[in-house]
């Protein structure tokens, strides 16, 4: 008799509505942070030269994204959709690093982020499968 072929942990944290809500938490924090101009996003900001036309848009994509996540359980192809254009936000914050060559540390949560919502996106959330 053939065994099931387990999920990977991994897998099953990504596509978990946890996941999206936590994310979107994150999401939402930071939003505000940069509404606030908290001084490490600041610094972080300057390095790569983000224009001041650019930052001003930031909190509202970013608490947009926080909905978007937020919807996982209603609206999961709203979610799904949402990891792809956090995907597209984070190949862009990781092409600004590379362009400014700011050095690469500060380049790793974006590339983690990149990462993340890449797998998140080809997944799915676990709410949009069918049993």
């Amino acid at each position: 008799m053939a065994q099931p072929n387990p999920v990977p942990a991994m897998a099953v944290l990504l596509t978990s509505t946890k996941a999206y809500t936590g994310l979107a938490v994150f999401q939402a924090v930071d939003a505000i942070a940069c509404a606030a101009q908290v001084p490490p996003i600041k610094k972080s900001l300057d390095a790569v030269g983000c224009p001041d036309n650019v930052r001003r848009v930031l909190p509202a994509v970013k608490g947009a994204a926080a909905i978007g996540l937020l919807s996982v359980r209603w609206f999961p192809g709203l979610a799904r959709l949402t990891t792809a254009m956090l995907t597209l936000y984070f190949v862009l914050a990781v092409g600004a690093h590379v362009r400014a060559r700011d050095k690469a540390v500060n380049a790793l949560p974006a590339a983690a982020l990149l990462a993340t919502f890449a797998a998140m996106t080809v997944k799915g959330p676990e709410a949009s499968r069918t049993p």
